[in-house]
C-alpha cells in the first residue's frame, strides 16, 4: 500500500473514532523519539501557517515538541495582520533543565510579525494560596483572559515518567512525584490528567498557573502535536477527555491510537 494512502486512511478513521475535525499522520523516518518530534514539528508548523488569517490569536504553551514547532515556523511564510500570540501557563524555572517557554514564544512573536503576550510566572506554585493570590493581580488577569479568547490552541502532552519534563523543573517534590506516576498518565499544559482524561490531582491542580482544560474545547483549532511510544497513553487520555479537535500525531502512534 501507498504510505500516503495508509496515511490518509489512518487519519479519516482517528477523526472518526475521536470526534476530531482535522488529523495528521506524519511520516517519521525512524522511532526514535527526537526524529519523530523533528517531523511533527515541520508538519505541525506547515499547518499551523495554513490556517492562520489576519486578526487570529495563537495560544502557545511549551516543552521539547513546541520547540521544535516553533524552530520551524517562519516570518516569510506569514503576511497576516494583527496576529496575536498568547502564552497559556506559566513558564518560569529556576532549574537547569530548560524547558523552551521563552524560546518558543519570541519565535511565535517573529513568525507572525507581533509582539507576544507572555505569562512571566512559575507554572505550579508551592501552595494554592499563593497562587491563588497571583490570579488576582491584574496583569495576570489580563493575560489570562487572553489565553481564554484565543481562537487557537497549540499544545503538546507531557508523559509521568521519571524523564518528564515537569518532574525535573523543580516544581514539585518527590511525594507529589510518586503521587502522580500512580494517579496520572500525563499532563496537558501543565494539568496532569488519568487515563480517561480528568484532572488527576486537585491539589496540585489548584497550583498551576495556566489555561483550564475545558476551556482548551471551546477553541476553533484546539490542535494537540504528540507522537512517539511514551506519549500513545498521554494522547489517548487527551482525546477522550475531548480536549483537542485536531491531532497531529506519527505513523506508529497513529496505528497504536487505533489499535486501542
Amino acid at each position: 500500500m501507498d504510505p500516503f494512502d495508509d496515511a490518509s486512511t489512518m487519519e479519516a478513521e482517528l477523526a472518526e473514532k475521536y470526534s476530531l475535525n482535522k488529523v495528521i499522520v506524519t511520516y517519521s523516518p525512524s522511532s526514535d523519539y527526537q526524529t519523530i518530534i523533528k517531523a511533527l514539528g515541520k508538519s505541525s508548523a506547515d499547518y499551523l501557517e495554513s490556517i492562520v488569517k489576519d486578526g487570529d490569536s495563537i495560544g502557545v504553551t511549551w516543552g521539547h515538541t513546541m520547540s521544535e514547532l516553533a524552530k520551524n515556523l517562519s516570518p516569510k511564510n506569514n503576511n497576516q495582520e494583527n496576529v496575536k500570540v498568547v502564552q497559556l501557563k506559566g513558564g518560569v524555572t529556576h532549574s537547569e533543565t530548560n524547558n523552551f517557554a521563552r524560546e518558543i514564544i519570541s519565535e511565535f512573536a517573529d513568525a507572525f510579525h507581533t509582539t507576544a503576550e507572555s505569562l512571566p510566572l512559575p507554572v505550579i506554585f508551592d501552595n494554592a494560596e499563593t497562587s491563588k493570590l497571583v490570579l488576582q493581580d491584574k496583569h495576570t488577569q489580563y493575560i489570562m483572559n487572553e489565553g481564554r479568547k484565543t481562537n487557537i490552541a497549540v499544545y503538546t502532552v507531557g508523559t509521568v515518567r521519571d524523564d518528564a519534563m515537569l518532574f525535573n523543573l523543580g516544581y514539585l517534590n518527590d511525594k507529589e512525584v510518586k503521587t502522580l506516576k500512580r494517579d496520572a498518565v500525563g499532563d496537558i499544559s501543565s494539568r496532569f490528567i488519568n487515563s480517561d482524561g480528568k484532572i488527576a490531582n486537585q491539589a496540585i491542580n489548584q497550583r498551576t498557573i495556566g489555561i483550564a482544560l475545558d476551556d482548551l474545547k471551546d477553541k476553533e483549532y484546539s490542535i494537540l502535536i504528540a507522537g512517539g511510544e511514551q506519549k500513545t497513553n498521554s494522547i489517548k487520555a487527551a482525546l477522550k477527555g475531548g480536549y483537542p479537535n485536531v491531532l497531529i500525531t506519527d505513523e506508529t502512534t497513529a496505528r497504536s491510537l487505533l489499535e486501542n
